[in-house]
């Protein structure tokens, strides 16, 4: 375990200023003072390291990054970057200029040196450069390659697919690749910076190295261990303040993006930072930048970070942010091992076992030729390995890809049938409720008639109308007169004195007085309250079959659609299958070019072969001649002929 190296550089002040706060560097430690020099408080931070404004790009090369070259060339992972605002000098920081080259080029240079001293390993190196713009991952060193996905994978961790790769053998080949990418790199003026970068870059190196006594050797152990180690070069964009910089249209876009991703780095350098029972998930990704960093944060690889600031009295508030995102890097642990693989999967192995006898057969002779055939074959040989790791992704995203439109399509047919079910019950449910609503009807009009009878006081039946029901014949039962109500309720004659009557009992008719009518009244308001009603529940039934009516339309809509959205999908899985008939077919052919080249490379081994046995030959003549002539010369020199 071991923390990140954390640096700090400040680079020469742009103009002479008078200013009430200024920056003091005491060893490692930073501070705000006032003009009179006392310290303000909270505003005091350490280091591993702090450079002044004349310090110069190999010092910092020397003292912070030096350390991480050697140990990725013994095999660990390692990645160096530099952070800051815009124009505070990272770009310097890590390309330099032709006076004072950066920390690339030095970190290229010091690598073919290093491994040019080592006698006992055999290296191969390969190297990349890509951008992050706009959140888009674009390859540096070639202009086709753009908008790459990322990948991860048990074997190469976190990778870009598709991105080019080069196989190098010096110093001269890598710095012609970056000025190349650096040609198609983003930039851009704002008023901060006249060659403002727009996007976030990394070199990557990966060095493959073996030991040389392992191809002969028996032990199968010492000849399968390959040290594979990947080394980040990273120069990240500044973050930006639009009332300083003044971005708008293209540049104010770029300047969101860019302050987003450094803005989810800062999160990730926080939770990082924490102790571990407290730490809780770590956003690595939320940003392309920081997921392909992984590995590099908090992970297995040694870490340097340089923060560059500006010393202007300006630029304060974003000096105590660059500090303070240090501090917390600062507190980070790594757990950097060597990485040895022991499988057939290290290109290095593979083409080791392609070239192996032919370096010995034509070792000493033409040794220029050989290398640049050897690295063509290695470039078209890891070219060719490209292509098929990247058919091989694009087949697994088609077969995806179709799983998915396989299961949407499936989903809709689902939801066509579930539809057409739901249309069906819709229609039996709406002639089932008219149906009610007929009977309904017809039992309030059966019971007001039975009401409307003579005998008014009779429970009402609300027996359904018979089928063979026709007509009705309308009501027309008039109100029959009322009586005034009787003082002496004693002298009306009910049913019990019409009986005695009819027995034989004797009264005096004339005082008896008849039982009054009951109006109607109430009976007529019950009535009038149950038109109400009927006409009510009418609206209420009518409002109801037209909203049904509305839905069974939306959902005949909406059937369409999804039978348009199938018939669409069906399309363009059917499109998707020609896709993946000609990706087999590419595949097939890239095949074969990968055949024919073995074949190519299996007669130039036979051409080296034949050349050098007709060499041998011609030496084996050349020895006799030289022989016979030197025999001849001898007999011409011997005394016999001089006394003749």
């Amino acid at each position: 375990m071991e923390k990140i190296a954390v640096a700090v550089r400040f680079r020469p002040s742009i103009a002479e200023e008078t200013s009430d706060r200024q920056w003091r560097i005491d060893d490692n430690r930073i501070s705000l003072h006032k003009p009179l020099g006392t310290p303000i408080s909270g505003v005091s931070f350490a280091f591993d390291h702090v450079f002044e404004e004349s310090s110069t790009n190999s010092s910092i090369y020397d003292i912070l990054i030096k350390s991480i070259i050697h140990a990725a060339i013994e095999g660990f992972n390692g990645t160096a970057f530099a952070y800051g605002q815009t124009s505070s000098g990272k770009t310097f920081t890590m390309n330099g200029s032709q006076v004072d080259p950066g920390i690339i080029p030095q970190a290229v240079r010091d690598i073919f040196y290093t491994t040019h001293m080592i006698k006992n390993r055999e290296f191969l190196i390969r190297v990349s450069y890509m951008e992050i713009y706009n959140e888009e991952i674009n390859d540096l060193l070639s202009l086709v390659n753009q908008k790459l996905p990322i990948h991860e994978s048990l074997e190469r961790g976190v990778y870009v697919a598709g991105l080019r790769e080069e196989i190098v053998n010096n110093a001269d080949q890598v710095l012609d690749l970056i000025k190349l990418g650096e040609a198609n790199r983003h930039v851009g003026e704002t008023n901060m910076n006249v060659r403002s970068s727009r996007s976030h870059t990394i070199f990557r190196m990966v060095i493959e190295s073996s030991a040389k006594d392992s191809i002969s050797s028996c032990d199968n152990s010492n000849a399968d261990a390959i040290r594979v180690s990947v080394l980040n070069l990273v120069d990240l964009a500044g973050s930006e303040r639009i009332a300083k910089t003044g971005a708008g249209g293209v540049r104010l876009k770029e300047g969101k993006h860019i302050n987003k991703s450094l803005m989810i780095l800062g999160n990730v350098i926080n939770k990082l930072s924490e102790n571990g029972k407290q730490r809780a998930h770590i956003p690595y990704r939320d940003s392309k930048l920081t997921r392909i960093l992984q590995p590099a944060l908090g992970g297995n690889a040694k870490t340097s970070i340089i923060c560059t600031v500006a010393p202007e009295e300006v630029h304060i508030e974003e000096t105590k942010g660059t500090l303070q995102f240090a501090s917390r890097a600062k507190r980070i642990t790594n757990c950097a091992q060597v990485n040895e693989i022991l499988t057939d999967t290290a290109l290095l192995k593979r083409q080791k076992q392609e070239i192996e006898e032919l370096c010995r057969k034509l070792q000493g002779h033409h040794s220029e030729v050989l290398e640049q055939v050897i690295l063509k074959q290695r470039n078209d040989m890891h070219k060719s390995e490209l292509e098929r790791e990247k058919l091989a992704t694009e087949l697994e995203e088609e077969r995806k890809s179709r799983q998915v439109l396989t299961l949407r399509i499936e989903e809709q047919q689902k939801r066509i049938a579930c539809l057409n079910e739901l249309l069906s019950s819709n229609q039996a449910s709406c002639f089932v409720h008219e149906i009610f609503h007929s009977d309904s009807v017809s039992e309030e009009m059966h019971s007001k008639n039975c009401m409307s009878e003579n005998n008014i006081f009779a429970t009402p039946t609300f027996k359904a109308m018979p089928d063979h029901f026709v007509m009705k014949r309308p009501n027309h039962s008039k109100e029959h007169d009322s009586r005034p109500l009787p003082v002496n309720f004693t002298n009306i004659a009910n049913e019990d004195l019409w009986e005695q009557l009819n027995d034989g009992f004797t009264t005096d008719l004339d005082a008896l007085q008849m039982t009054p009518n009951i109006k109607y009244g109430a009976v007529d308001s019950n009535n009038t309250s149950i038109g109400t009603d009927l006409q009510e529940r009418t609206t209420m039934e009518r409002s109801q079959v037209e909203e049904l009516k509305e839905q069974y339309a939306i959902l005949e809509r909406k059937c369409g659609q999804l039978r348009d959205e199938n018939s669409s999908l069906a399309q363009t899985l059917s499109l998707s299958k020609q896709d993946a008939v000609l990706l087999r077919a590419e595949k097939e052919e890239l095949m074969r070019e990968l055949e024919y080249e073995r074949l190519k490379m299996k007669d130039l081994k036979a051409g080296i072969r034949s050349f050098s046995l007709a060499f041998a030959e011609r030496e084996c003549l050349l020895n006799s001649l030289y022989s016979t002539s030197k025999a001849m010369i001898e007999n011409y020199s011997s005394p016999r002929f001089s006394d003749g």
